[in-house]
This record gives structure tokens, C-alpha cells and sequence, in this order.
């Protein structure tokens, strides 16, 4: 009889321990960013960002990131509103997104203080089109209630995936620029922080 006392209590110990460590993470808007860089005249390169975004991670490993593209900020004002009119065209296309699917298990093994490297299957959805990308991304556990995610190397974005040159041409047309690259580099910060 004591040994069953003993195995309930060790089992209900490692349910308790399970539940604990099932902790659901939202990203942090005001500590977090993602850009991208543009390319024209060949090699003038410019780093633009968007400043609204908004997801989280769930206890199960979904992830999910929403880029709110009418937030898009190239320093130029001007610059901004043709890219929401006649690049993003956000009266249709208001947001892009990324889901992937991660392992609870991986995010709960880290430590504070560590660095983790991982490779991430996801999805990249933009203009109405959704392309299947791998993110590798450096995870680090900075307390207990906050993580940090940065892409290890950009993501290369091709804008006629997305059904986006027409777009390109257009603002080339009205900057009057002899060519902007089709081929656009994208990385991101993402600071997540526990909300049980």
C-alpha cells in the first residue's frame, strides 16, 4: 500500500511539474521589431521597419506573429504612404503573418541565461500569398518570465512570390529610380513574455 501511495504521489508531482512548465508567451510590441532592407541604384541600401506587431506562443508550440503593414516606417512619410497604397495595398492586405509550430519541450529545457539555436518550420502569408519558409532563430531565456527570439541570419524575401512586382515598379515609377531589388532581406527581434 505505501508503494502506491509513493508512485500517486511521484506522479502527481511530474503532472504538477508538466502543468508548470506549460507557460503562455506574448510578444512584447514596445521591445520588439521587425525589419526589412530595401535596395535601389544597385547598392543603395536603406533598413526599414514596421512598428506594430503582435502574437504569442502558445503552451502546445503554435506560434504566431502578426505584422500590422500599414505601421510600416521607412523614415520617409511620403515613402511610407506609397508603400501601403500601391506595394502592401493594405485596404486588402491589412496584415502578413508567420505561424510555425515549435516544441514545448525545446523552450522548456532552456535556462536562464542560455542561448539556444533553433531551425523552425513556418509559414510566411503576405498579399494574399503564403510560402512555406524554415526561420533559424538564436532563443534566449532572459528570466523566467521573458524570452527573446532573434533571426540568427536574414530571411530573404522574393516580392514575386507574393505578387508584389507590380508594386515595386510602381514606387520605382514614382521615385523615379532605375531598378530596386526584387530581393528583400527581413530579420527580426521578438521579446515574448509570460502571461501565466
Amino acid at each position: 500500500m505505501r508503494k502506491v501511495h509513493i508512485w500517486v504521489s511521484t506522479l502527481s508531482i511530474l503532472l504538477a511539474s508538466s502543468v508548470a512548465s506549460a507557460t503562455q508567451w506574448q510578444i512584447n510590441n514596445n521591445e520588439s521589431q521587425v525589419n526589412f532592407i530595401s535596395t535601389k541604384k544597385v547598392n543603395i541600401a536603406e533598413v526599414h521597419q514596421f512598428d506594430k506587431i503582435a502574437g504569442n506562443l502558445a503552451e502546445t508550440g503554435e506560434f504566431s506573429l502578426a505584422i500590422d503593414l500599414a505601421s510600416v516606417n521607412t523614415g520617409i512619410e511620403i515613402r511610407d504612404s506609397r508603400m501601403k497604397e500601391f506595394l502592401f495595398n493594405v485596404a486588402d492586405f491589412p496584415k502578413a503573418t508567420i505561424t510555425a509550430q515549435l516544441s514545448p519541450e525545446q523552450i522548456a529545457q532552456i535556462t536562464v541565461g542560455q542561448t539556444k539555436p533553433l531551425s523552425i518550420d513556418g509559414f510566411f502569408e503576405l498579399h494574399g500569398q503564403k510560402q512555406e519558409m524554415t526561420f533559424d532563430v538564436l532563443v534566449t531565456k532572459v528570466t523566467e518570465n521573458e524570452l527573446l527570439v532573434v533571426s540568427s541570419h536574414p530571411v530573404i524575401l522574393s516580392v514575386d512570390d507574393y505578387k508584389l512586382a507590380q508594386g515595386v515598379e510602381k514606387l520605382r515609377e514614382l521615385a523615379g529610380l532605375p531598378n530596386i531589388s526584387h530581393a528583400v532581406p527581413v530579420s527580426f527581434y521578438l521579446t515574448l513574455n509570460a502571461t501565466n
